[in-house]
């Protein structure tokens, strides 16, 4: 290839035949392409190769900190899970088009982050831009808004995904500023775009952390009206059931 016909590559942005020039001409004679056909095949590469730079910077935007997938999801221990409803709501991706929140309550570490991942992946691959946002960094970040009065710009960062998770709610207790901001950005993606939100407490119990009964049964009410809510509280503890299966002795432990 001539410097001229690299640098007009380059100026078209079209990075993969650029790098794989040899290697689409030595394709062509192997295979003995027509123009046609060779012209398409380099067409179709470029578009997977955009296709996979552009997932790749969805998730790194997403800030997930452990890519979980729900290939590796420990269904076998989680017996009381109904695994059925949950893999169709992953396979036929309602929840999205839908706009339709999933909600996870069970105890700490039965896997309800590493699930709700899953599903936040899943929507990336699928094309969907994406965030994860553990909730005491999301109130942290909106409280701090108040004081720069740069609000409406963090909703708006929030308000664009297309699938929001917020992990882990109810695990610090929240000014009610915050609780204001939250309830608006809940507000504002109802029933425009889904939601994914995992807890350790039950809904009857949020108003201990959220402090604000008005708010906290409205904010529950316009998350359960167009939700699924996945019940894990009676799952086991994953830690727990791979020490259990790694004791030599279960009866003496």
């Amino acid at each position: 290839m001539n410097e001229e016909l690299a640098a007009k590559i380059k100026y078209l942005r079209l990075n993969g035949l650029l790098a794989h020039w040899e290697d689409h001409l030595k394709t062509a004679a192997d295979k003995r392409l027509s123009h046609a056909r060779f012209l398409a095949h380099i067409l179709e590469e470029e578009y997977r190769l955009k296709r996979e730079n552009a997932r790749q910077f969805r998730l790194k935007c997403a800030r997930i900190p452990e890519p979980w997938v729900i290939d590796t999801f420990p269904f076998e221990r989680q017996p009381r899970l109904n695994k059925k409803k949950i893999l169709a709501l992953y396979d036929t991706m309602g929840f999205m088009t839908n706009s339709q929140n999933i909600i996870w309550l069970g105890r700490t570490g039965c896997g309800k982050t590493g699930l709700a991942t899953s599903f936040l992946i899943h929507a990336i691959n699928q094309g969907y831009s994406a965030r994860y946002v553990l909730f005491a960094e999301l109130v942290a970040e909106l409280y701090r808004s108040v004081a720069d009065h740069s609000q409406t710009q963090v909703l708006q960062r929030y308000l664009a995904c297309d699938c929001l998770l917020i992990d882990e709610i109810g695990y610090v207790e929240v000014e009610p500023v915050q609780v204001g901001l939250f309830f608006t950005l809940l507000q504002k993606r109802h029933k425009k775009k889904p939601t994914l939100i995992t807890s350790n407490l039950g809904f009857s119990e949020w108003g201990s952390f959220l402090k604000n009964d008005h708010l906290t049964a409205a904010l529950i009410d316009r998350l359960t009206e167009n939700s699924h809510v996945i019940n894990m509280k009676q799952c086991v503890g994953l830690r727990a059931t791979l020490d259990a299966d790694n004791d030599p002795d279960p009866k003496t432990s």
